[in-house]
């Protein structure tokens, strides 16, 4: 992929959860690269400082809009299209479905209006952006990249929060269809899906209580590392950008996420890498047993 020819100067990028995290990072990358950016993220004074750093990396401050956006409603998505079509007169060639939320409603049958809150804005505020924005890259027959932000919990899917697990492993599945569909629709090749795997980031979604909110833990990597990985793999045509940190390596993701397919293909007990009577077994695995 000539990603140089896709993110250009001048080209757009649409970009939500962008007040913080990933999301900004990523605006920030696109603002030095010359770009136009919107940033999407809910109405506060994060976004609006969000705009004014973004903006000051920009060739000019009038290339940088920050829009109040809900992704959970697709109203506000769709405002969100029309505005920077109206500011920026054009599709963008980057569309980063980034907005997440990573709260814990409890358990699979309990607070039922936390679990559709979080699948919401995780798994329907990516489909929401792609309804909304990609007719518009199609109709322009141009290069551009869709970008959902995923997680390795929806793909090795570890007990403990099992509705933010359910709506990264639905936002898998909905990217690899989206990647699909977009390579094999007239008209539409020249768009490619890709599915970023953030392993351990310092974001304020991953703080852990107690925690000193501005001090990034040495097994975490910056949200501007991974947007770098992300780029470097996005020239290579990476469809799954799996992302390392400081505490876990690929290799090591590889065999988790092994192990965890395994558990279909053996018939092994539900989530088997954390069952008391598989724990050995597991850990000889990993060690290359």
């Amino acid at each position: 992929m000539n990603l140089d020819a896709i993110l250009k100067p001048g080209a757009i990028a649409v970009i939500t959860g962008a007040a913080g995290g990933i999301g900004l990072a990523a605006a920030e990358l696109c603002a030095r690269r010359g770009m136009k950016v919107a940033l999407a993220d809910l109405p506060s004074q994060a976004l609006d400082s969000a705009r004014e750093a973004v903006a000051q990396l920009a060739p000019s401050p009038g290339d940088v809009v920050a829009i109040a956006t809900d992704v959970a409603d697709f109203d506000q998505i769709q405002r969100l299209q029309a505005q920077t079509a109206k500011v920026f007169g054009a599709p963008p060639a980057l569309l980063m479905n980034n907005a997440g939320a990573g709260l814990n409603p409890g358990g699979t049958a309990q607070d039922l209006a936390a679990w559709r809150r979080l699948l919401d804005i995780n798994l329907w505020g990516a489909i929401h952006g792609v309804q909304a924005f990609l007719p518009g890259m199609v109709a322009a027959a141009a290069p551009a990249l869709i970008v959902n932000t995923g997680s390795k919990q929806g793909i090795t899917t570890p007990p403990g929060n099992a509705a933010y697990n359910v709506s990264k492993a639905a936002l898998k599945v909905y990217t690899e269809a989206l990647a699909h569909e977009l390579r094999n629709t007239p008209g539409a090749e020249a768009i490619t899906a890709h599915l970023l795997i953030p392993g351990f980031t310092f974001t304020g979604m991953t703080t852990r209580p107690g925690a000193d909110p501005a001090a990034k833990p040495p097994a975490a990597w910056s949200p501007q590392q991974v947007v770098d990985f992300m780029i470097e793999r996005l020239a290579r045509d990476d469809f799954y950008i799996l992302c390392p940190d400081n505490d876990v390596d690929r290799a090591t993701d590889e065999r988790r996420m092994q192990w965890a397919m395994g558990d279909v293909i053996e018939n092994r007990p539900a989530l088997s890498r954390w069952h008391p009577a598989w724990k050995e077994r597991f850990e000889a695995f990993m060690a290359g047993h």
